[in-house]
């Protein structure tokens, strides 16, 4: 989506929907009017729904959510080519090769959205800075995500409200598992997906975990054989 503040808005419909007039005017301080206008202008790009709900009490009223091609719009610009990528991947028959090559893909995605290198600690603090480090650097490159930390009941949770790869997602559920990985390494915990739009939540959580992994470094280069 070309225009940022119909991308911001998109993005507030989508964290709150199923959405109401009042609820927007609320989130995003502008005026029932104007809420209204951009309302019937998105959907008519066909990138917003309106339905009817109907409460215990009182007249019914309308509710706002995003299209599945809203969705798409609100991932990244390059989603597209991206999906044709991941298909052409999936698609060579050698494991081996498909595996070598998954983990190249991996680890230009880890240098591209990696933070200042990280030593390796223990305790909930330090694990607390490192995703506010990985969310700010996520949000820089187009990611809707936030986080909770660690409390006495729960473990530290990353949200990712919009997946910029959602058409890869929805074709192959696979790729998931992929993120999670990438999430994993630039965190430096254990990660595991613990709710999944394709479960039926309105977005995805990755469950950080306490122990952390060892610091990434060059891999030695191999001795030569000896004939």
């Amino acid at each position: 989506m070309k225009d940022r503040t119909d991308h911001e808005f998109l993005t507030i419909v989508h964290r709150l929907q199923p959405v109401t007039v009042q609820a927007l005017c609320a989130a995003s301080g502008v005026t029932a009017t104007a809420i209204r206008q951009r309302l019937l202008r998105l959907q008519a790009d066909g990138v917003l729904a309106r339905d009817v709900a109907r409460g215990v009490r009182g007249r019914p009223h309308y509710t706002y959510s995003v299209t599945e091609s809203g969705l798409k719009s609100l991932g990244d610009d390059h989603a597209e080519m991206a999906a044709i990528l991941w298909r052409e991947i999936m698609r060579i028959e050698s494991g081996d090769v498909r595996e070598k090559v998954l983990a190249g893909v991996k680890q230009a995605l880890v240098q591209r959205f990696d933070v200042q290198p990280f030593i390796p600690q223990a305790g909930s603090e330090a694990l607390t800075n490192r995703l506010s480090q990985v969310c700010n650097r996520l949000v820089e490159h187009g990611f809707d995500v936030d986080f909770s930390a660690e409390s006495a009941v729960s473990l530290p949770i990353l949200r990712e409200h919009n997946c910029p790869y959602h058409e890869i997602a929805d074709e192959d559920p696979g790729f998931c598992e992929f993120e999670q990985s990438v999430f994993a390494e630039l965190i430096g915990a254990p990660v595991e997906l613990s709710a999944c739009r394709h479960d039926g939540s309105s977005h995805c959580e990755f469950q950080v975990g306490r122990k952390t992994v060892k610091q990434r470094t060059e891999e030695p280069a191999a001795e030569p054989v000896q004939i």
